[in-house]
Order: C-alpha cells, then sequence, then structure tokens
C-alpha cells in the first residue's frame, strides 16, 4: 500500500480501496475529463486548447488533487454567482522551489467563499449545446 493523490493523506489505501473512493468523489464532483496528452518533448508543433464537444467553448483541464481530472471555465468569477456545487479554486502544490511546479484543481468545500472572493466555475455549468 502507498498514499494516493496528489496532497498527502492521513490514510494509506490500496489500489481498489483507492480507485473505489476516488471514482466516487469524481462521480460527484463531476470531475469525469479525460487526462491531457503528454506532449512528445521533440514535438514543437502548437497545441490547441482543448474545447467542449457539446458546446464548443475552450475549456481549462486540470488534474484534482484525487488524481482524477476536471473541465473548467476559462475565467473566474465572483463566489456569489456560481453555485456551490461548481465551485473549484486552482492550488499550487508545495514545493521547496518558489516556481510552481504543479497545479490541481481543488473543490470548494466546508467553509464557504466570501461573495466576492474568485473562484473557477465548472465547465459544466456554463456548458449551453449549441
Amino acid at each position: 500500500m502507498r498514499e494516493r493523490g496528489r496532497i498527502d493523506l492521513m490514510a494509506n489505501l490500496c489500489d481498489v480501496c483507492w480507485n473505489t473512493i476516488a471514482n466516487e468523489m469524481a462521480e460527484v464532483d463531476g470531475a469525469t475529463a479525460a487526462p491531457r496528452p503528454d506532449p512528445d518533448p521533440d514535438d514543437v508543433s502548437w497545441i490547441e486548447p482543448p474545447t467542449c464537444p457539446t458546446c464548443g467553448a475552450s475549456v481549462r483541464v486540470w488534474p484534482t488533487n484525487y488524481d482524477r481530472w476536471v473541465s473548467l471555465a476559462t475565467v473566474e468569477l465572483p463566489a456569489k454567482d456560481v453555485p456551490e456545487p461548481f465551485r473549484w479554486r486552482l492550488t499550487k502544490l508545495p514545493t521547496r522551489s518558489p516556481i510552481a511546479t504543479d497545479i490541481v484543481a481543488v473543490r470548494v468545500r466546508g467553509v464557504d467563499p466570501l461573495p466576492g472572493e474568485p473562484v473557477v466555475p465548472a465547465h459544466r455549468m456554463m456548458c449551453v449545446p449549441e
């Protein structure tokens, strides 16, 4: 058994238990996006930003703190304009380097943000089919 996720947890879980819990969290949070492809380091061609297959809008795909992927809107909005189930924040993982090496999406839970505090809405809140 080893620790899972991108942020240290208080428990060590086996693969089956971790995947069960992470998949349930992803289903509840709507974190069902496909992971971004790893670019070839020798390929210098332009990588197009991902778009939503339903509405065609640009989205940002970020890893969650429990190793699943979520599609987020490209803009931040005040918390008062985003319903609670769709609020996310982008958080830098702690490192010894001053340069951010990894950023994860974390669902805003527990303590509600102030009404004017910026949050990143999940794309599914803003998705309008064409």
